[in-house]
């Protein structure tokens, strides 16, 4: 059966956010893997100036590693009180071994005085194949940030971030809830919206790889053994 669906591989070893997509996605057909499930591959400095750059320059590498279509995401959290960072360093702002109750913290910590507490999550996703096209899609969720975390779903920044109109943290919510507001959910959304199409994007532009058969023939050895 897997022989029959197409492989979308996603440019990331994070559990939390494969089984997001994988909820998103299920019923396609499509067999959703993550980089745990290759060997080793070389490291992706994510050095873009904003989610979009880092999104291709992680989904077009790993498409041309592997030879296989690739889904990558680059979200971030954007805080009005702190100029829009953490941003694209929102996985790295705590350092590069941070855990997520580590970056809620130091969130909270560099809000401790602040009355404005909005923040927006934005996320940025592409996908592309080995010959370098991509297809990107875009999705943002509006919220506040709590005084502490609420919640022990979800990842990330997820039990410091409100969403008002459902009266909790994304860690409050279960996946189904916050698959429907959040800004990776509202950008793969769109993607469902046209997966029929983005399947048929994906075959005219996967590259065709020849099978190359043995040049040397019977001939060829006898003629080189005598």
């Amino acid at each position: 059966m897997e022989s029959r669906q197409k492989i979308l591989v996603l440019a990331t070893s994070n559990e939390g956010k494969t089984r997001e997509i994988r909820s998103l996605l299920a019923g396609y057909p499509v067999i959703i893997k993550n980089l745990k499930d290759f060997g080793p591959l070389p490291e992706i400095e994510e050095d873009g100036r904003t989610f979009e750059e880092n999104a291709y320059k992680k989904a077009s590498l790993t498409a041309r590693f592997l030879g296989l279509p690739c889904l990558a995401d680059d979200s971030g959290l954007c805080v009005v009180a702190l100029d829009g960072r953490p941003g694209v360093q929102s996985a790295r702002w705590a350092g590069p071994e941070a855990t997520d109750e580590q970056r809620c913290a130091k969130l909270l910590e560099e809000l401790d005085q602040a009355r404005d507490r909005r923040a927006a999550f934005e996320c940025v996703i592409s996908i592309a194949v080995p010959t370098g096209p991509a297809l990107t899609y875009e999705g943002r969720c509006e919220g506040l940030i709590t005084h502490e975390p609420r919640g022990r779903n979800g990842f990330g920044y997820d039990p410091v971030f409100f969403y008002p109109p459902t009266k909790k943290t994304f860690a409050e919510m279960t996946m189904e809830e916050k698959s429907k507001v959040s800004h990776r959910g509202r950008a793969l959304e769109q993607i469902k919206e046209e997966f029929d199409k983005i399947l048929i994007w994906i075959e005219r532009h996967m590259p065709i790889f020849e099978k190359q058969g043995c040049l040397a023939t019977p001939a060829h050895f006898s003629e080189k053994g005598e």
